[in-house]
Protein backbone atom coordinates (compact mmCIF):
# COMPACT_ATOMS: atom_id res chain seq x y z
CA UNK A 1 0.00 0.00 0.00
CA UNK A 2 1.28 3.72 -0.97
CA UNK A 3 1.12 6.30 1.82
CA UNK A 4 3.42 8.61 -0.12
CA UNK A 5 -0.08 10.60 -1.20
CA UNK A 6 -0.86 10.80 2.38
CA UNK A 7 2.37 11.55 3.69
CA UNK A 8 4.10 13.93 1.30
CA UNK A 9 1.64 15.37 -0.90
CA UNK A 10 -0.11 18.92 -0.26
CA UNK A 11 -3.32 20.13 -1.70
CA UNK A 12 -2.96 23.41 -3.44
CA UNK A 13 -4.74 25.26 -0.79
CA UNK A 14 -3.36 23.83 1.98
CA UNK A 15 -0.30 26.42 1.86
CA UNK A 16 -3.07 29.33 2.03
CA UNK A 17 -4.91 27.79 4.76
CA UNK A 18 -1.97 26.89 6.93
CA UNK A 19 -0.27 30.35 6.73
CA UNK A 20 -3.78 31.69 7.38
CA UNK A 21 -4.18 29.63 10.49
CA UNK A 22 -0.43 30.02 11.74
CA UNK A 23 -0.42 33.99 11.27
CA UNK A 24 -3.67 34.13 13.17
CA UNK A 25 -2.86 32.62 16.09
CA UNK A 26 0.62 33.78 16.38
CA UNK A 27 -0.73 37.61 15.65
CA UNK A 28 -3.50 38.07 18.39
CA UNK A 29 -0.61 35.86 20.95
CA UNK A 30 1.69 39.18 19.99
CA UNK A 31 -0.95 41.94 20.34
CA UNK A 32 -2.25 39.83 23.50
CA UNK A 33 1.24 40.47 24.95
CA UNK A 34 1.62 43.98 24.26
CA UNK A 35 -1.76 44.83 25.54
CA UNK A 36 -0.52 43.30 28.66
CA UNK A 37 2.31 45.63 29.15
CA UNK A 38 -0.34 48.01 28.88
CA UNK A 39 -2.24 46.99 31.84
CA UNK A 40 -5.25 45.71 29.28
CA UNK A 41 -4.80 42.00 29.62
CA UNK A 42 -3.45 39.60 32.85
CA UNK A 43 -2.23 41.10 35.68
CA UNK A 44 1.12 43.14 34.34
CA UNK A 45 1.47 47.16 33.46
CA UNK A 46 3.63 49.39 31.75
CA UNK A 47 5.27 50.66 35.15
CA UNK A 48 5.86 47.20 36.04
CA UNK A 49 7.65 46.34 32.75
CA UNK A 50 9.47 49.70 32.89
CA UNK A 51 10.83 48.56 36.61
CA UNK A 52 11.89 45.26 35.40
CA UNK A 53 13.92 46.17 32.43
CA UNK A 54 15.35 48.86 34.91
CA UNK A 55 16.64 46.04 37.37
CA UNK A 56 17.91 44.38 34.21
CA UNK A 57 19.48 47.60 33.27
CA UNK A 58 18.12 47.98 30.11
CA UNK A 59 19.04 52.07 28.85
CA UNK A 60 16.07 54.09 28.89
CA UNK A 61 13.72 51.47 30.18
CA UNK A 62 10.88 53.57 29.49
CA UNK A 63 11.57 54.50 25.85
CA UNK A 64 12.34 50.26 25.17
CA UNK A 65 9.40 49.48 27.05
CA UNK A 66 7.10 51.50 24.74
CA UNK A 67 8.88 49.92 21.77
CA UNK A 68 8.66 46.71 22.51
CA UNK A 69 4.78 47.01 23.41
CA UNK A 70 3.93 48.95 20.64
CA UNK A 71 6.15 46.22 18.47
CA UNK A 72 4.30 43.63 19.33
CA UNK A 73 0.71 45.12 19.43
CA UNK A 74 1.18 46.89 15.42
CA UNK A 75 3.22 43.59 14.68
CA UNK A 76 0.73 41.72 15.86
CA UNK A 77 -2.02 42.84 14.14
CA UNK A 78 -0.22 43.49 10.69
CA UNK A 79 0.96 39.73 10.87
CA UNK A 80 -2.83 38.60 11.14
CA UNK A 81 -3.99 40.79 8.65
CA UNK A 82 -1.32 39.67 6.60
CA UNK A 83 -0.14 43.40 5.62
CA UNK A 84 3.48 43.86 5.67
CA UNK A 85 4.06 40.73 6.55
CA UNK A 86 7.47 39.89 6.19
CA UNK A 87 8.79 43.47 7.41
CA UNK A 88 6.29 42.43 10.61
CA UNK A 89 8.12 39.30 11.22
CA UNK A 90 11.49 40.59 10.80
CA UNK A 91 10.14 43.15 13.23
CA UNK A 92 8.74 40.66 16.25
CA UNK A 93 12.30 38.30 15.50
CA UNK A 94 14.18 41.32 16.75
CA UNK A 95 12.05 41.87 19.35
CA UNK A 96 12.11 38.40 20.70
CA UNK A 97 15.59 37.94 20.03
CA UNK A 98 16.28 41.32 22.65
CA UNK A 99 14.05 39.49 25.01
CA UNK A 100 15.42 36.33 24.96
CA UNK A 101 19.03 38.02 25.01
CA UNK A 102 18.15 40.58 27.98
CA UNK A 103 15.30 39.31 29.65
CA UNK A 104 16.00 35.28 30.19
CA UNK A 105 19.76 35.62 30.26
CA UNK A 106 21.46 33.10 31.69
CA UNK A 107 17.90 31.41 32.83
CA UNK A 108 18.31 27.96 30.10
CA UNK A 109 16.24 27.01 27.61
CA UNK A 110 12.77 25.88 29.53
CA UNK A 111 9.90 28.38 30.20
CA UNK A 112 9.74 26.34 33.64
CA UNK A 113 12.92 26.92 34.97
CA UNK A 114 13.09 29.64 37.67
CA UNK A 115 13.45 32.71 36.82
CA UNK A 116 11.67 31.37 33.08
CA UNK A 117 14.08 30.39 30.32
CA UNK A 118 14.34 31.50 26.62
CA UNK A 119 11.97 29.16 25.20
CA UNK A 120 9.21 31.27 24.49
CA UNK A 121 10.53 33.96 23.19
CA UNK A 122 13.41 31.56 20.71
CA UNK A 123 9.60 29.93 19.68
CA UNK A 124 7.96 33.01 18.41
CA UNK A 125 11.04 34.11 16.78
CA UNK A 126 11.21 30.71 14.55
CA UNK A 127 7.40 30.93 14.19
CA UNK A 128 7.64 34.43 12.78
CA UNK A 129 10.90 33.17 10.70
CA UNK A 130 9.03 30.74 8.83
CA UNK A 131 6.26 32.95 8.32
CA UNK A 132 9.49 35.36 6.71
CA UNK A 133 10.20 32.52 4.44
CA UNK A 134 7.06 31.41 3.41
CA UNK A 135 5.73 34.78 3.03
CA UNK A 136 1.82 35.39 3.93
CA UNK A 137 0.03 33.06 1.77
CA UNK A 138 -2.58 33.61 -0.49
CA UNK A 139 -5.34 34.50 1.74
CA UNK A 140 -3.67 37.83 3.40
CA UNK A 141 -3.87 41.41 2.50
CA UNK A 142 -0.67 41.74 1.06
CA UNK A 143 -1.84 39.06 -1.53
CA UNK A 144 -4.22 41.19 -2.39
CA UNK A 145 -3.24 44.68 -2.54
CA UNK A 146 0.14 43.75 -3.75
Amino acid sequence: MDFSGVLIERPDWALDVGTLLIRFFIGICFVVHGLGKLGLVGTGDMDGFVAWLTDLGVPMPEVQARIAMLSEIVGGVLITLGLFTRPACALLIGTMVIAGRLGHKDCGYLITNEPPGAEYTINLAAICGLILLLGPGGVSLDAALF
